[in-house]
């Protein structure tokens, strides 16, 4: 993400409750809690007044912020999505069949989200990467409306995208926020 700032991009990140600093504890509600209040806040600071606002959500962050930009439609411009996956049901069935379906619970819905969503979309997925299957991302994707761009970056590991192609995604951020 760092090298984003060498493009001229201001990031704004945040710990989700019991990760990194923060107290509590993650649970799905806590972290989309999380989420809109570290939204709602950035919205109040000067340093971003008359800026485009994006939200750039990996991995986790992937599959809750369709559910934030869908809630905050009205207030953002575009929206980057790098190795999300399409819901935690789809993930527990990687591991645990049919079984991980029916266990876990859909607290927020990235594809019901993204559905709702019409502010540009990138999507960014590796074709090798085995946190999240690629193919759960680009399902995602495909349910996403326009204008959406998808960027498949190749033989890269997951979350890797700003460190190995920050000048291809700078541009296409800039690109859908004109």
């Amino acid at each position: 993400m760092s090298s984003l700032l060498e493009y001229g991009f201001q990031i704004f990140m945040f710990d989700y409750s019991g990760f990194g600093f923060s107290q509590g504890k993650a649970t799905r509600n806590n972290v989309l809690t999380d989420a809109l209040a570290a939204f709602d806040y950035l919205k109040t600071r000067q340093e971003v007044k008359g800026t485009k606002m994006v939200i750039y959500g990996q991995s986790l962050g992937g599959n809750l912020a369709p559910v934030v930009a869908s809630k905050r439609q009205n207030e953002t411009d575009g929206l980057v999505i790098e190795g999300g996956f399409s819901s935690y049901k789809d993930m527990a069935a990687i591991k645990y069949g049919f079984l991980g379906r029916i266990l876990i619970a859909e607290k927020y819905s990235a594809m019901k989200s993204i559905q709702t969503y019409r502010k540009p979309l990138l999507s960014i997925h590796s074709s090798e990467g085995h946190t999240v299957p690629f193919d759960l991302g680009k399902k995602l994707f495909d349910n996403a409306n326009e204008p959406k761009t998808f960027f498949k970056m190749a033989k890269r590991c997951h979350l890797c995208g700003t460190v190995y192609y920050p000048d291809e995604i700078s541009q296409k951020i800039k690109s859908i926020v004109k």
